[in-house]
Order: structure tokens, then C-alpha cells, then sequence
């Protein structure tokens, strides 16, 4: 049996589809579990029961302090162990996101995983091209009503991957772990996008800001974690400076099909004028 963890976000809920439209059988596992769902709680160890599970998917906590994040990701590995799941899956984060914040508890994880003593599979997703309508903005431009982006990410560019087709792959996985066992796939996109090629989509203008004037734009967000507002602030300054523009091909060679058009995603998502807190890979 195929368990995903995670079960009510986005992305685990996509994961859980995609097998049902292939007619392979899975459960989800959850916190707050819908019918038909185990009850899934890393912060309560002893809690844990993935009996019968033999190809087990974690789908990486979201964003907290470092701590925390490992210990919970160190009860699912150590539960799973324990329980006989044979196949670990791991949505971790790509290689070149090594300067971002939140790559600390994902390197660690994956240590944890590969001398578990289960054979595994790493999936180091790359940013999702929904993200793009977090950290951009919209604004009047002067006293018209002409609206324009604004953005902290410079002249940077992001190799970004919609959410759908990283399901897509993580499906593939799950679905003959034994061809993928002791593989690490960079998830990352075939090509680049940047805001001016949202702007030159959308037909509109966009204005850059300094890091220091972003963070003050997240401070002023009520309610927002510190060390979400470091996240934040990290995954912009890593883009403008280029890091995540880095393309690669394990993607496709995991799909059934090609991907879709990341800058197609994003140009969606900034539409949307999506609000700061949606910036959680999970």
C-alpha cells in the first residue's frame, strides 16, 4: 500500500488524484484526516501506525523553525523504519536552493532517510512557479488606474516547476519505487522565468524594490511568523541574485508528457495577486 502524508495541502492532495486516475491504490494520512484517511501526527511519535504501508511519501512539514521541522521529519523516518515500510519517498528541496533558509532541516532529512535502513528516493523539487504570485505585488501606477508589478527579485530568474507536474513525478515514483530506489531527482524546470517575462505577458509595467524595502512590506503583514518573513526575504534575495536560474532535465524524463509552461503558471498566479502567506512548499 502507497501512504501520502500531508494529505489535505495542495500538493499531497494533487499526489493522491493523479494515483487514483491511474487506478493505483493509496491512502492519504493527515493531522485532520477526511474519510477513508489514517490520522498522521509527527509531533506525537508513539501515535504513529504506518502498518501495511509498503511505499511510504513525506511530504516535507512546512515551513517552521529548524528544530522543530527536522524532529518531525525525523518521527515519520524513525516510525516508518520501525512499522517495515520497505520504500521511502522524500519531497525535499533542489540542490540549488542550498542558500535559501529553509534548505538546513531538507539536507538533513535526507541524511536521516538514507541510513534508515529502507531504500529511498529523494525528490528535490524545485520552486513551484505558483510562488511567483507571493512575492509579487500590484500597485497604481501615479494617480491612473493602470496597475504595475512590483517585485524584489532584480534582473534574477527561477528555473520554477508548476506544483501539478512535480505531482505528476512524485506519482511516477510511487507508482514502481523499485526503479527509482536510491535515485536523487533535481525537479527543477527547462527554463527560466523572470518578471519581465511576466510583465511582457501580462502587458504591464514592473517596478523593483530593494530587500530592505521588502522586508519592511513584510513586517507590515499582521500575523506573519518571524521566521516565515526570513523565508520570504530569503527565497527573493536567493532569486535576484540568480542561484535558482540553473535548468535541468529529470523532469520530463519523469513525466508522462511534457510539463507545463512555468511562466504560463506564474503569469496565472500573479494575476491572482496571491497574498504573501501562500508561499509554502507543500
Amino acid at each position: 500500500m502507497i501512504m501520502v502524508t500531508g494529505a489535505s495541502g495542495r500538493f499531497s492532495s494533487a499526489v493522491l488524484a493523479e494515483l487514483c486516475a491511474r487506478g493505483i491504490p493509496a491512502v492519504g494520512g493527515s493531522r485532520t484526516p477526511s474519510v477513508g484517511q489514517r490520522h498522521v501526527d509527527f509531533s506525537v511519535p508513539d501515535s504513529l501506525d504506518f502498518n501495511g504501508v509498503d511505499t511510504l511519501l513525506l511530504v516535507s512539514a512546512g515551513a517552521q523553525e529548524d528544530d522543530r521541522h527536522i524532529a518531525l521529519h525525523r518521527a515519520a523516518v524513525e516510525g516508518a523504519a520501525r512499522d517495515g515500510v520497505s520504500h521511502f519517498v522524500y519531497t525535499s528541496l533542489t540542490g540549488a536552493g542550498d542558500h535559501l533558509s529553509m534548505a538546513l532541516p531538507h539536507r538533513v532529512t535526507e541524511r536521516i532517510i538514507m541510513t534508515s535502513g529502507m531504500t529511498w528516493t529523494i525528490l528535490r523539487n524545485g520552486v513551484y512557479s505558483e510562488i511567483l504570485g507571493a512575492l509579487l505585488s500590484w500597485e497604481k501606477k501615479g494617480t491612473g488606474e493602470m496597475l504595475r508589478i512590483v517585485s524584489p527579485l532584480g534582473d534574477g530568474a527561477v528555473a520554477a516547476v508548476a506544483r501539478q507536474d512535480l505531482a505528476r513525478a512524485a506519482t511516477s515514483v510511487l507508482s514502481d519505487p523499485g526503479r527509482h530506489e536510491g535515485m536523487v531527482y533535481e525537479l527543477v524546470g527547462s527554463s527560466a522565468v523572470s518578471v519581465a517575462d511576466v510583465a511582457g505577458h501580462l502587458g504591464c509595467e514592473a517596478r523593483d524594490i530593494n530587500l530592505g524595502e521588502y522586508r519592511q512590506r513584510l513586517l507590515a503583514i499582521d500575523g506573519m511568523p518571524a521566521f516565515r518573513q526570513s523565508l520570504m526575504l530569503s527565497i527573493a534575495s536567493v532569486i535576484r541574485h540568480g542561484f535558482l536560474a540553473g535548468t535541468g532535465d529529470d523532469l520530463p524524463r519523469l513525466l508522462d508528457g511534457d510539463p507545463m509552461d512555468p511562466l504560463v503558471v506564474a503569469v496565472e498566479a500573479v494575476a491572482k495577486c496571491c497574498s504573501a502567506t501562500d508561499v509554502e512548499q507543500n
